[in-house]
């Protein structure tokens, strides 16, 4: 597999539900936090910025295999603590594509997702089809050969 996407996100006590756990639904920001990292600005530093002017989310779906805890032990005076989310391009096709992530809770794989995205003409309020910039910036985080 080529190189993985790694984004290290901030817990905060908005994140927690009654249980002292992240809530479940906060599970979708913080995988969106990860994606816009991506796209907005890793495809901006690769020259690619058409993602930030329009792409809609098609479909989630998400796995939950351990709760996460805001765990105050691995948080610091200057730092709260963190979760780290690996996500990469497991399919391209001509009008959308699929973003996997996995979610560790420090070593341990918390929760897996997948969410299918469409890029979308804000202006005209119709999908479009990927670009060749946005192919080539979407290639370099997918499985060699795994992409349809």
């Amino acid at each position: 597999m080529s190189d993985r996407f790694v984004y290290h996100c901030t817990l905060r006590w908005s994140d927690l539900d009654a249980y002292g756990h992240v809530n479940n639904s906060r599970f979708l920001t913080l995988y969106e936090e990860a994606r816009v990292a991506l796209m907005f600005a890793g495809g901006r530093a690769w020259g690619v910025g058409s993602f930030a002017d329009g792409v809609v989310i098609r479909r989630h779906e998400v796995d939950y295999l351990r709760p996460v805890d805001y765990a105050l032990g691995r948080a610091t005076a200057e730092a709260a603590p963190t979760v780290r989310i690996e996500l990469w391009v497991e399919e391209i096709r001509a009008s959308r594509f699929t973003v996997a992530y996995e979610l560790y809770d420090g070593e341990v794989l918390a929760s897996r997702a997948r969410s299918v995205l469409v890029p979308f003409d804000l202006t005209r309020q119709v999908p479009r089809r990927i670009t060749a910039e946005e192919r080539e910036f979407l290639l370099t985080y997918a499985p060699q050969g795994g992409v349809a």
